[in-house]
């Protein structure tokens, strides 16, 4: 092994241009709690169903599958949360007001169908609001798992017509809970590491890159319930100090006293080190599909996960709460799914290093619609192709999508 080998992971490659008669259009919106929303409308001419690609942390506008769609027959809207491409205080209950603001916009489109597409974290997302937009409006989530208001219950949240998901993960808090090394012994240094739980030792069964690591049962075992228990004491501290905050509020409302004021501006920044430790990364045998070695930021997550790049380095203590905890954390996908009564489409990518078989197995289990379909193609995560030559995993994935909604809505007058 060399220092000079590549460590970032092969998130681009061609994709299909956009059709020379798509006409884009940029929108603000304001969402129901008086933010400002942009997204972009593409549609071709004729389009009767338009799909809404959105994710709570990344901006999409210029996602693989914008194209692909829209060589199928299909408008596509692609839209960014309050929080886009800056995650330090997402709020996924804020996130679902802002995706209602994209979908009180295509109901006020011509358009006859609207269909929403979750791809990795956009699909919890979209299972969330699906889940939401299905409550009576006294039964909507009231509050964050931080305590903060949040008025579901006054928002207009239509329902959309079907629901797709390609390569959908459990959701960010069980992802990183999966992904958190939990050989951290000292959350303030990211060099301290048990080594009974060290993931990248080869006493616990690591091998050196390429060659996958054999990790036994009962490590395996030991490993996640210490990951478990690293997730709830950070979600312990979350609460404290978001309870800080929240009674430096409260003494503020009463007294008018400033320094109150201050203690509940003053930001309480949550750092989480080393959260590209996964065992499926390096232990191929585990959930087995057709990845290949390495993590969803690149082939060496042993030097990876000491670096800067990872899920939920930072973040505020209501945004812990709320994205980043499987604990406390209402985007989880298996817990929204039974809320899904629309039609329902599931493309697993075979080559996936976020979704694994098994997950696809649970979210199948547990959609609430009675027209549920569950299609594999070859390709990995973010939709390249799975070995050089192969056509992407998003066209093939395109190819599902368009086939599958033509069946239940027409694509085109």
């Amino acid at each position: 092994m060399t220092s000079s080998v590549r460590l970032g992971a092969d998130r681009h490659f061609p994709a299909r241009p956009i059709p020379d008669t798509a006409v884009s259009s940029l929108h603000e919106l304001t969402t129901a709690d008086g933010a400002k929303v942009t997204g972009v409308l593409r549609t071709i001419p004729g389009a009767r169903t338009v799909v809404c690609l959105m994710h709570p942390r990344q901006d999409f506008t210029h996602h693989v599958l914008v194209p692909e769609l829209l060589a199928r027959g299909m408008a596509v809207w692609t839209q960014g949360t309050r929080s886009v491409n800056n995650d330090l205080n997402l709020l996924h209950e804020q996130a679902v007001l802002d995706m209602a603001a994209g979908q009180v916009f295509l109901r006020n489109s011509p358009f006859d169908h609207v269909v929403t597409l979750g791809h990795s974290g956009g699909g919890t997302l979209a299972a969330l609001y699906h889940q939401q937009s299905g409550l009576p409006p006294g039964r909507r989530i009231s509050r964050t798992p931080a305590g903060r208001p949040v008025d579901l219950a006054g928002a207009d949240l239509p329902v959309p017509d079907a629901a797709v998901f390609m390569a959908p993960h459990l959701g960010q808090g069980v992802l990183l809970e999966r992904l958190i090394d939990p050989s951290v012994t000292h959350e303030t240094d990211p060099l301290s590491v048990d080594p009974e739980l060290d993931p990248y030792s080869a006493a616990n069964g690591f091998a050196d890159a390429p060659q996958s690591s054999t990790y036994t049962p009962e490590f395996v075992a030991h490993y996640r319930a210490a990951q478990r228990a690293r997730i709830e004491r950070i979600d312990a501290h979350a609460r404290e100090l978001a309870a800080e905050a929240t009674a430096a509020r409260q003494r503020f409302k009463r007294s008018a006293d400033v320094a109150d004021r201050r203690r509940a501006l003053a930001p309480r920044i949550i750092t989480v080190y080393r959260t590209d430790a996964d065992l499926r990364g390096t232990d191929q045998t585990l959930d087995a599909n057709e990845r290949p070695y390495g993590s969803l930021f690149g082939s060496r997550p042993d030097l990876i996960n000491y670096g800067l790049l990872g899920f939920g380095r930072l973040s505020t203590p209501e945004a812990w709460l709320s994205t980043w905890s499987a604990v406390s954390t209402h985007a989880d996908f298996l817990r929204c799914a039974p809320g899904i009564g629309a039609p329902t489409l599931l493309v697993e990518l075979t080559g996936d290093q976020a979704a694994f078989p098994p997950d696809s197995a649970a979210m199948m289990k547990s959609f609430g619609s009675g027209d549920a379909t569950h299609r594999s193609v070859r390709g990995l995560h973010f939709g390249g192709p799975l070995s050089p030559g192969e056509p992407a995993g998003s066209s093939l994935a395109a190819d599902v999508i368009g086939a599958w909604t033509a069946e239940r809505f027409p694509l085109a007058d």
